[in-house]
């Protein structure tokens, strides 16, 4: 069903009203005839009528479609009282905004909150009956803190009510802290899963870091060898430069006396050579430390 043409204020077109119902479109939809109906209107009447109510043609459900866009505007831009003018609501606004308005509207009729409460009331008024409502809650005066709804409940025994009260707390406590225990073993098995993987690994870490530490020092040793080695060959070679050059000296000197007395017998140069020959001879001795 559509909306009733007289709660809108002003003209509405023709081409706005339902062919069916004759009232506004509501939830339009448009036949490939371009006759509009409300959704709920041409739906029932297909499923009796295999046609348009207007025409006769032939129609099937789906084939409907949404309203033209400049018919869905007209349609949106008229302007319609609110539901609940009877009740007081003098609230006019366009069609697109009414149902918003409807569910806030304070004249609107809505179901009581309090359990077992069969009474309908305004929204203005609500929270009033509320605050006299048979079906509210109250708190026993003895202090128990038992929510009381109906009168038979104000004949309750406390001391019963706080143990059952008690015993479902305590009951509560014990599923919490089972709940948290299981939850803090399984926690800590993880973290203890966790930290024997680490744990290996780190090991394996420090195995490998001590093997390239042993290496290195092998390494180490060599090359202090070889460098030791090395020294000694040095100094045994500038040992012998020495000597070469005291040598090289002794037969230059020896040279200027020979060219200087030419009477000397030249068997007086045996003796340098002798001692060249046999320092070239003379083993070299390495000390290795």
């Amino acid at each position: 069903m559509g909306y009733d043409i007289e709660r809108f204020v002003g003209y509405v077109n023709e081409g706005l009203l339902c062919c069916i119902c004759r009232d506004v479109l509501e939830d339009p939809l448009q036949a490939p005839c371009e006759h509009a109906f409300c959704a709920s209107c041409i739906q029932g009447w297909l499923v009796h009528h295999p046609n348009c109510p207007e025409d006769r043609q032939t129609l099937d459900t789906g084939e409907l479609r949404p309203l033209y866009r400049y018919m869905r505007n007209d349609l949106n831009r008229l302007q319609i009282q609110c539901r609940n003018r009877e009740d007081g609501c003098e609230m006019i606004c366009s069609l697109e905004s009414i149902d918003r308005h409807e569910r806030e509207c304070e004249y609107s009729r809505i179901s009581c909150s309090n359990s077992g409460c069969p009474i309908l009331v305004e929204r203005r008024h609500l929270e009033a009956h509320l605050a006299v409502c048979e079906h509210r809650s109250r708190e026993c005066p003895n202090g128990c803190g038992l929510a009381i709804l109906s009168a038979e409940d104000l004949q309750h025994n406390c001391i019963a009510e706080l143990r059952t009260e008690l015993e479902l707390l305590r009951s509560e406590m014990i599923c919490r802290v089972e709940e948290s225990k299981h939850e803090m073993e399984s926690r800590l098995d993880s973290q203890r899963r966790h930290m024997v993987q680490k744990e290996s690994l780190l090991q394996n870490e420090i195995d490998e870091l001590k093997g390239q530490m042993s290496r290195m020092m092998s390494d180490v040793h060599s090359l202090m060898a070889a460098e030791r080695q090395h020294r000694q060959d040095l100094e045994q070679a500038d040992l012998e430069k020495q000597e070469l050059m005291e040598l090289l000296k002794s037969l230059q000197k020896e040279c200027r006396i020979s060219s200087a007395d030419g009477n000397k017998k030249p068997t007086s140069n045996i003796r340098p050579l002798t001692r060249l020959e046999s320092l070239k001879r003379k083993p070299r001795e390495v000390t290795v430390i």
